[in-house]
């Protein structure tokens, strides 16, 4: 649950930041989008990546090179899937730390994290 806790509050955070949430937890044959969002024109994947401390590291140095690879590939999936291939698009992180009050103690948003 503490992953769905963390997408949530991404969400809310996205929303205020003027987002527009697609969808949440695109399954497809390849894996999972947790947030794909419009912001403009723009068609923005987000990875969300929620931790109960920051003992291990910041959770966005969990997105290395092969999730990034694999993040990318599932959004080409999105995008034909939903005849969005023209659109241009961005990969977004957002770290979350919740702590064992379940309180979010940090909340982190990286436009254009990465690219592919």
């Amino acid at each position: 649950m503490l992953g769905a806790r963390g997408e949530e509050a991404a969400v809310k955070l996205l929303r205020r930041r003027g987002y527009t949430i697609l969808c949440r937890n695109y399954r497809c044959p390849l894996g999972e989008l947790d947030i794909v969002a419009r912001e403009g024109e723009t068609i923005v994947f987000v990875e969300v990546k929620t931790r109960s401390t920051e003992e291990y590291g910041d959770p966005l140095e969990a997105v290395g090179w092969g999730k990034q690879r694999k993040l990318a590939r599932l959004a080409q999936h999105f995008l034909l899937t939903h005849r969005l291939h023209g659109s241009p698009c961005r990969f977004d992180v957002v770290s979350v730390v919740i702590g064992t009050d379940g309180r979010v103690h940090s909340i982190d948003h990286i436009p254009d994290a990465f690219g592919v």
